[in-house]
């Protein structure tokens, strides 16, 4: 590995935006970690990667578990000694209910995911970056357009997304004395298998089911590279991107 070679950690990198934001950073030059549950989908985008000249690895792993955290960036520790990136994207989202129909279990999924597993992996960054030489890195998370609006019947999920926000915001205060940046990317409506119900019709604010708009998912693996590839000293706080045309921007 050569010195100037950065070294990214993706979660949620077997499909959706994981994956495109992995292949945009193996493009860009960066050594990617590809990490989620499914081993098969991480290998098969690890694959893509590589055979348009990219490097990688991947190491399953549950976000929710610290011990399957802390043994993933042991393996990074050991395999790189060191990391450059993370992108705390993995995530899920509750099945469609009314906020007072909305099971524990669902809810406690959502968190589980949405925020303990990007604290565990932020925390785990943190002990790394900071004794790392040269010191410091740069932490993004995907917050989503839910961490700035909701859409009906999302209580879990948008509570969670509002709740990165904070951890963005902390995390790039307490970084500061390591050198550690942190940023946040908000999305909407990139093209991916969970947003294919938005072609056909979703919910919105005045009860209506309209389809709505949707931009290609490259396009945010692209925004992610263009954060990642500041330097340290520079940081973008907080990135929207999103489908030009979709209902955000007005009154619903």
């Amino acid at each position: 590995m050569s010195a100037s070679q950065k070294i990214a950690l993706v979660t949620g990198a077997g499909s959706g935006i994981g994956k495109a934001a992995a292949l945009a950073l193996m493009a860009a030059g960066h050594t990617v970690v590809l990490t989620g549950r499914r081993r098969e989908a991480l290998e098969a985008v690890l694959n893509e990667g590589k055979a348009r000249g990219g490097t990688g690895l991947a190491v399953p792993s549950d976000v929710t578990d610290p011990q399957s955290v802390a043994a993933l960036f042991a393996t990074i520790k050991e395999t790189y000694g060191r990391l450059d990136l993370l992108f705390n994207n993995a995530g899920v989202n509750a099945s469609p209910a009314l906020l007072e129909d909305l099971p524990y279990e669902e809810w406690k999924k959502v968190v589980d995911t949405n925020l303990t597993g990007p604290f565990l992996c932020t925390q785990a960054a943190f002990r790394l970056m900071k004794d790392q030489s040269p010191r410091g890195g740069r932490i993004i998370n995907n917050g989503s357009i839910s961490a700035t609006a909701p859409r009906p019947n999302s209580v879990a999920y948008t509570a969670t997304k509002h709740a990165i926000t904070g951890l963005t915001k902390t995390t790039a205060l307490d970084g500061r004395k390591y050198d550690i940046a942190c940023g946040q990317i908000d999305i909407g409506n990139a093209a991916t298998d969970m947003t294919e119900r938005m072609a056909t019709g979703v919910p919105q604010a005045d009860g209506s089911i309209k389809a709505e708009p949707q931009m290609d998912v490259a396009h945010v693996g692209q925004a992610i590279v263009n954060m990642a590839n500041l330097p340290l000293e520079s940081n973008v706080l907080f990135m929207t991107i999103m489908a030009t045309k979709m209902p955000l921007v007005g009154r619903g």
